[in-house]
């Protein structure tokens, strides 16, 4: 009989960090989930969950910074039995450069090779790098693994690599990347898993970050995220695609700093910035009848989407399978409904029923495109490969 590993996942953001426990052996567990969140923040919060959902925790609590945050996290796992058994802990990280292709076991060298990317994602690798050194300090004896969250698209054609910049400033470094890895690897696992032939393939994957990936033979072969995960789809809060230029207007005219650009791109821009109410998709479908900003955001947001179907249908040359997923993929019958309608020329034809049940499956039977409806699992994604870096 195999034997079972428990292995704890960890993803640390600027202000939180989540968790999950699994156990994997002939069968794939999930034991416990949570969160810690509102770090650095005035009030703090622990909350987390059994495998049925059922809440094994809800607290408020001060966490003035990660440190503080994880400590709380490990004397509550230890509080549980969990510390003492656990065989490997994987972390997602964002950014895994141009070299590292494949999830890797924590070493010093790895601890040192990560601080060189720093500058590709200085809002996510440092809270990351963190959480290493933390787990390091509390589980000093247990095995650490990182999954790369860009691993997944460095088999990408190089015309989809590269950008239109001397190489003597592009180096090596800046490169079309692309993000939401874990996620599109769980994906086309489980279509392989479940024995369904997908062909030329788009996932979306739509969150608060939102892309999409052109996949053919478990291959990505383009995404819309670029050097960062700023770039492509409207997201949240993020601007998705820009003109460089505004970029250099808003330097040199509006008299910004590189910070506070970051600041407005990323946190301030998005569904959030045309709209001006809400970031959610949900908020501004509810309001998009009575106010114009809330109906603008969820139509540029569409529009923007439905060019990048287009486009990635036709770097695939073609579209057999389009899957639905993250938050708002998997859980809008209305923002599915307004992708695919117009998207007929290519073969999408939904079934307004199966659409609003969240159907696994919500193309018409004559539909040329099989349009599925799957949820995501990066934490799975990453338990996976922890448990076979330690076994190989």
């Amino acid at each position: 009989m195999e034997r079972s590993s428990h292995i704890l996942t960890i993803n640390s953001g600027s202000s939180s960090i989540k968790f999950s426990l699994y156990v994997l052996g002939e069968t794939e567990r999930l034991v416990l989930k949570g969160e810690l969140g509102r770090i650095e923040l005035s009030q703090g919060f622990l909350k987390a969950s059994d495998h049925n959902g059922q809440q094994l925790t809800a607290q408020e609590l001060p966490l003035p910074d990660h440190e503080t945050a994880f400590k709380t996290l490990f004397n509550w796992l230890q509080g549980h039995e969990v510390g003492g058994n656990l065989d490997a802990i994987g972390h997602r990280l964002v950014h895994g450069g141009a070299a590292h292709v494949r999830p890797q076991l924590v070493t010093p060298d790895l601890l040192a090779d990560l601080q060189l990317l720093l500058p590709l994602a200085p809002d996510h690798l440092p809270h990351e790098i963190k959480g290493l050194s933390a787990v390091q300090r509390h589980f000093p004896k247990v095995p650490q693994a990182v999954c790369f969250d860009t691993a997944f698209h460095r088999r990408m054609p190089e015309v989809a690599q590269r950008y239109a910049l001397p190489a003597s400033v592009a180096g090596e470094e800046l490169l079309h990347y692309g993000f939401h890895g874990l996620s599109y690897e769980y994906l086309t696992q489980e279509l392989a898993r479940e024995k369904i032939a997908y062909g030329k393939l788009i996932i979306a994957h739509l969150g608060n970050g939102a892309s999409m990936a052109a996949i053919e033979d478990g291959r990505s072969l383009d995404t819309t995220m670029g050097m960062t995960p700023t770039g492509g789809l409207v997201m949240s809060t993020r601007s998705g695609d820009l003109d460089p230029g505004v970029v250099l207007y808003l330097l040199q005219e509006k008299g910004l700093t590189p910070a506070e650009i970051n600041q407005l791109l990323n946190h301030q821009a998005g569904l959030l910035g045309i709209s001006g109410i809400s970031a959610d998709m949900q908020d501004l479908l509810a309001q998009a009848d009575k106010k114009a900003g809330a109906a603008l955001a969820v139509e540029i947001f569409c529009y923007q989407a439905r060019k990048f179907i287009g486009a990635l249908a036709a770097a695939l040359g073609g579209l057999n399978t389009f899957v639905f997923a993250g938050g708002v993929g998997e859980n809008s019958p209305a923002i599915r409904a307004r992708l695919c309608a117009p998207l007929e020329f290519l073969g999408m034809r939904l079934d307004p029923a199966l659409n609003e049940k969240n159907a696994p499956l919500i193309s018409t039977k004559d539909s040329a495109v099989a349009v599925r409806v799957m949820k995501t699992n990066e934490e799975l994604m990453i338990a996976r490969h922890t448990r076979d870096l330690i076994r190989s």
